[in-house]
């Protein structure tokens, strides 16, 4: 039971995750830092982290959350990759059910973070991997000199584009509304590319296929129609990035029974100012936290701030003993 019990578990190998780890591990907490075996920090996805205080050049997403591994690892903190299913607690110990056992707890840092959000169209699950993605760091190499939709008007569906422009032939921007929530920089710089053509007010009606000459079915193109004027377009295209917004993964909390975090309407997690959840000692930290701003330097200032009450909570508990 001890060699199996942490002073700590993060939940979560992203910015926010590992930071909680590093202060926790600092503190001489046993810490144990759980990164996901399915969804991937969305760090890691991202190509170039240009605003990030101290490093003018800016520095590729998976090499900052390497970075922050080996640092927290130089501190004693435990990393594996799994998949939580749950979370309950017995008495005075919080249990961490994994799809490869499962782990105890004296306490918890959710830092679970967000993932794309889909259309939400048939066939779109069967497609990814074959025209569909969600991720143009991961798959713009696949399509060199080709065509290929953007969906969305945010910062990430502007980063993504801006990405692949430098890869494809010609690059459709779709979004449903005439205004873009991107900032102006990011807008600027993908007008200022000569092979982008911006779609709007337009959302996605159909995927379109075809089967390929190894008998798989592929993406085509896609069907858009005007939201304003009811009119239908037919884009023909190679590859669909769709960048249209994220959701918390936290589904793991809704199943828990024995101890339940509040969470929005939106299923973000509900804490308080020292990033406390409804459940004592459990804290949230990092893009799966209601109310947070969604920028790397944010989550591990959030991850901090929770490794150091995670701290004060522990200490207070062997100074009450």
């Amino acid at each position: 039971m001890e060699e199996n019990l942490y002073d700590v578990v993060v939940i979560g190998g992203g910015p926010a995750g590992l930071t909680a780890g590093i202060y926790t591990s600092r503190a001489l907490l046993k810490t144990l830092v759980i990164s996901s075996a399915i969804q991937p920090p969305q760090a890691v996805l991202t190509d170039i982290i240009e605003n990030y205080p101290g490093f003018p050049s800016g520095i590729n997403g998976f090499d900052f959350v390497e970075n922050l591994k080996e640092q927290a690892e130089k501190f004693g903190c435990k990393i594996i990759t799994d998949h939580v299913l749950k979370i309950e607690k017995k008495e005075k110990i919080f249990v961490v059910y994994l799809s490869n056992g499962e782990i105890d707890s004296k306490s918890l840092v959710v830092a679970s973070g967000r993932r794309s959000k889909k259309l939400g169209l048939p066939k779109e699950d069967l497609l990814v991997g074959k025209g569909i993605s969600y991720c143009a760091v991961c798959d713009a190499g696949f399509y060199k000199d080709k065509t290929v939709a953007v969906i969305g008007g945010g910062d990430t569906a502007f980063t993504e584009a801006i990405y692949l422009t430098k890869f494809v032939k010609k690059l459709y921007l779709v979004h449903r509304r005439n205004q873009f929530r991107a900032t102006k920089i990011l807008q600027k710089r993908l007008l200022e590319k000569d092979n982008v053509e911006i779609l709007t007010p337009f959302v996605v009606e159909k995927i379109l296929t075809k089967i390929d000459e190894n008998n798989r079915e592929i993406v085509s193109g896609i069907v858009i129609k005007n939201v304003e004027i009811q009119g239908i377009k037919e884009i023909n295209c190679d590859g669909v990035f769709v960048c249209i917004g994220y959701q918390p993964n936290t589904e793991f909390l809704r199943d828990s029974t024995s101890c339940t975090v509040i969470l929005d309407t939106e299923g973000y997690v509900v804490t308080d100012e020292n990033f406390k959840t409804s459940v004592d000692g459990i804290y949230a930290c990092g893009d799966c936290r209601s109310g947070s701003i969604k920028q790397v330097i944010c989550a591990c200032g959030e991850g901090a701030r929770a490794g150091l009450s995670v701290v004060d909570f522990l200490e207070k508990i062997i100074f009450s003993l």
